[in-house]
């Protein structure tokens, strides 16, 4: 990988992100609910609160403080409920079907940044979160409705509602410092929901949660090397890696052979999320 550009570079990395937060959905998916959401939310919580303790401790005491408590810790209970509505739809959905839906994120944060943040955007964004909607739709196949199909919702729209107040947190806070705090404020309700519904958990549950956590972890640390190496613009459409890599392992291993109108669906979702500077490359190419 010496020899790549920044950019290439970026591209591997987030490929090899998507690829291990895809395995992350396999994991939730080998679970077939053999746990409770609350169980599941909580052990992962506690788990990447440990492997994010050890790079927190190595900042200089300037740069653990939190900022904007009340932000961090809407976010951090965003992530709970997200994480919930994400683990019963990748359970009773296809994994195609629950990510493309998972998709629809970005598409809402327009409407919220413009409720939010005031920010308006242009026509051409409005067109494409429309069609982006369209998608969704026929993802969502009214006549053939899937009630899980309400929390992969329920996860775009945190998802959204998540990625929009990050712009209330101050830019110079770390990174890591940022994920520490979101996470700690998430473990002490995440604790209790899961005392207040525990059941036994067997080693092999407990393993495939430990994986998930480890595997969605390790994907944001490349996806923060990535864009801190190239612009968002020029790597943005290897994120999409991830929709093909969840179609390929629900084939592959659980049977999950998705049929053409969701292959439209997905498309009409993903679309509208490309970058048009790589569209224009791509035209060039051609």
């Amino acid at each position: 990988m010496r020899n790549l550009s920044p950019v290439n570079l970026a591209i591997v990395l987030l490929i090899i992100g998507n690829l291990l937060a895809s395995l992350s959905d396999v994991a939730v998916k080998l679970l077939a609910g053999g746990i409770s959401p609350y169980q599941y939310i909580f052990i992962r919580q506690v788990v990447s609160l440990l492997l994010i303790l050890p790079f927190w401790l190595r900042l200089a005491k300037s740069q653990r403080d939190l900022t904007n408590i009340k932000v961090t810790a809407v976010r951090a209970h965003l992530v709970l409920l997200g994480s919930g509505c994400m683990m019963v739809a990748i359970t009773y959905l296809p994994l195609a079907t629950a990510n493309a839906l998972f998709y629809a994120a970005p598409l809402l944060m327009i409407p919220l940044s413009i409720c939010l943040l005031k920010e308006m955007p242009n026509s051409s964004k409005v067109i494409a979160t429309l069609i982006g909607f369209i998608g969704v739709l026929i993802v969502l196949r009214p006549s053939q409705f899937h009630w899980a199909a309400l929390f992969a919702m329920g996860t775009a729209c945190t998802l959204a509602l998540f990625n929009v107040l990050v712009r209330k947190i101050p830019s110079e806070q770390p990174v890591i410092t940022t994920l520490m705090w979101t996470t700690l404020l998430s473990v002490p309700l995440s604790g209790i929901l899961a005392w207040i519904y525990w059941q036994p958990v067997t080693a092999r549950e407990l393993i495939w949660v430990v994986v998930s956590a480890t595997l969605i972890l390790t994907y944001n640390g490349l996806a923060v090397i990535a864009y801190k190496k190239a612009p968002t613009t020029q790597i943005a459409l290897a994120e999409y890696s991830g929709l093909i890599f969840v179609t390929i392992f629900g084939v592959c291993w659980f049977n999950e052979l998705p049929d053409w109108l969701t292959l439209l669906g997905i498309s009409l979702i993903v679309l509208p999320l490309i970058p048009k500077t790589a569209l224009k490359g791509r035209k060039r190419k051609c």
